[in-house]
């Protein structure tokens, strides 16, 4: 409560006592006529008269120009590329700090952003301390927001500079520039995930005892930031460590703390560790959601578990959680990979009652069940159907296909899906490239044999070594004479 009263006055202080109200003096004379000149061709979209007047463009004139112009951000940062070009050393401190406002404050954070990173790796050891000052300095001039302190915390946490990063935090902290209780753990819960990223362990640990140090208790999001960040990365002791450390500070783990950790487990095979997430979530009153119950769904489809998908799957209907095409998609994965097709085909039913439509990962599904079961016609079928039905095969699918023709030793068909997967500019490793060629040439298929050689020649995607195989000469001489 302390916490929360001392930030409620911290971010409603009069900013007017903080930021420095700065202005530049107005043009006057040639200079004034030069920036309306300009102004007016920038407006007419007439750069080629612009382009005459490059070599009288100076720091004073560019700055007015663009604060002329400010309201039009696609204008003004057209207008700041092109003196990248025309007149670079017009383009100072003063002109960047004013183009970062004018993208800002429409949201243009990815322009911003660009543009910082450029000016920062000039490596400049004193640019971070201008760099904050000029854009402080140039805040009431350009009306500016907040925000524009946020892209340049994030640009500098991006670059992995945190000491600068650091710096502008204690800096808006210091001059009151919109530092609420939401952007403060907004900024210091997204600097402490590069930590996580760059899989510096000690340092959000670190970084969270240091927003404490100052008054700033770290909330819900805080945690779950980091701990979705740490579960993504497979670190899930960490992150079981995190949402530990919130019952220790008060905070109690909601819906999305448990959903990252299922997830994160799930991702690493461990259902023991899942379900564990799983009751423990109950057993806290936190109630489960559509997102919970497909990731456990998901995790014990994914390792054939369809027995337990379907508990899981029955809980979540007798619990009135909505069921999606996800949750679906996962069921019918579990069932394949246990060779269930019957089962699998049942749910596919269901779809239609359910008003849901199978997209590519349900055919990918059914598809995989076909071939587990070694009936490559029946996979072949459905592929057809997924191209029908407008979903399209990813690699993995094709790779199937092939791999279940191939083994059941029908090379026209493993050839046919290789012409498909080609048609749609993708290609097979080199060993089934090689696999199918030799297929077709021992079962009499060398008609289709040398379509392929053909087709691997015009693509690039002869194997290294394959001119060596011993009816390679042959084929390329028959190749040749029906090819031309």
């Amino acid at each position: 409560m302390t916490t929360c009263l001392h930030l409620r006055r911290f971010s409603t202080f009069n900013r007017s006592n903080t930021i420095p109200h700065r202005t530049i003096p107005e043009p006057k004379g040639q200079d004034l006529d030069f920036v309306n000149v300009v102004h007016s061709h920038l407006i007419h979209c007439d750069w080629d008269k612009l382009k005459k007047l490059s070599a009288h463009f100076t720091p004073f004139r560019v700055n007015h120009i663009l604060l002329k112009i400010q309201k039009d951000h696609v204008l003004s940062l057209e207008f700041f590329n092109s003196l990248k070009t025309l007149n670079p050393i017009s383009l100072t401190l003063e002109t960047h700090s004013i183009i970062l406002h004018v993208l800002t404050k429409k949201s243009k954070f990815k322009s911003a952003q660009s543009i910082l990173r450029t000016l920062l790796a000039s490596r400049s050891i004193d640019l971070p301390g201008k760099l904050f000052d000029t854009i402080l300095f140039s805040y009431r001039m350009c009306d500016s927001s907040p925000r524009v302190f946020d892209s340049l915390f994030k640009t500098y946490a991006h670059m992995n500079k945190f000491r600068n990063a650091t710096d502008v935090f204690s800096r808006m902290k210091e001059k009151c520039v919109g530092v609420g209780y939401r952007r403060i753990h907004t900024l210091l819960t997204w600097f402490c995930l590069p930590f996580a990223s760059l899989g510096n362990l000690k340092r959000p640990l670190k970084c969270l005892g240091e927003m404490e140090s100052v008054g700033i208790t770290p909330n819900v999001v805080s945690y779950n930031t980091l701990i979705a960040g740490h579960c993504n990365k497979g670190l899930l002791s960490i992150a079981t460590k995190f949402k530990n450390l919130m019952g220790k500070n008060g905070l109690e783990p909601n819906v999305v703390t448990f959903n990252s950790l299922i997830h994160g487990f799930c991702k690493e095979g461990k259902l023991h560790e899942a379900n564990r997430s799983f009751s423990e979530m109950k057993v806290m009153n936190v109630t489960p959601d559509t997102v919970t119950y497909n990731t456990l769904i998901n995790g014990y489809g994914q390792v054939g578990n369809s027995n337990m998908a379907g508990k899981v799957y029955d809980e979540m209907l007798r619990n009135g959680v909505k069921t999606d095409i996800l949750t679906y998609n996962a069921l019918i994965l579990g069932l394949c990979k246990e060779g269930k097709t019957k089962k699998a085909a049942f749910l596919v039913k269901e779809l239609d009652k359910e008003d849901l439509v199978p997209n590519a990962s349900t055919f990918s599904a059914l598809i995989s069940g076909q071939c587990a079961r070694k009936n490559s016609d029946r996979a072949f079928q459905l592929y057809k159907s997924m191209v029908r039905s407008g979903c399209h095969p990813n690699e993995q699918t094709f790779k199937m296909l092939i791999s279940a023709f191939i083994e059941n030793e029908d090379f026209e068909g493993a050839f046919n899906v290789l012409m498909d997967m080609f048609a749609r500019s993708m290609a097979s490793d080199s060993n089934t490239l090689l696999e199918i060629c030799d297929g077709l040439c021992q079962c009499g298929k060398e008609s289709l044999a040398m379509k392929l050689c053909h087709e691997m020649k015009a693509r690039r995607l002869i194997p290294e070594g394959f001119d060596r195989a011993e009816h390679f000469n042959s084929m390329t001489e028959k190749e040749n004479r029906t090819f031309g």
